[in-house]
């Protein structure tokens, strides 16, 4: 982070591995009675946890990244159901897929 550009790294998709530069940018409100200008990253805050943490959870939004599988059903379920509505809901999975995954030896 410097004083007017962040430097990130893209984490998924295309451009995976790529660095970035996020510059300050300016921001001029048409709302106010008054004009004023200032300068403002377009960055967003964001949380992330668990399945396991989210657990109990009532979340506003909530973003599901399957591009590792699940352990198990029960889980996918946790994690699609801590919101209200499904379009609160989004979902990244590659190819729009992801595999149920149960180990063998707990079916025993």
């Amino acid at each position: 982070m410097m004083n007017n550009v962040i430097e990130a790294t893209i984490l998924t998709r295309k451009f995976k591995g790529e660095d970035v530069l996020l510059p300050r940018i300016p921001m001029i409100p048409t709302d106010m009675p008054f004009e004023f200008k200032r300068l403002q990253f377009p960055v967003r805050l964001a949380f992330a946890m668990t399945i396991n943490k989210a657990q109990g959870q009532s979340l506003q939004v909530c973003g599901l990244n399957l591009e590792n599988p699940c352990f198990s059903h029960g889980q996918l379920y946790v994690a699609c159901s801590r919101v209200g509505k499904p379009s609160d809901l989004f979902v990244f999975a590659p190819d729009g897929k992801t595999r149920n995954i149960v180990y063998p030896t707990a079916l025993q």
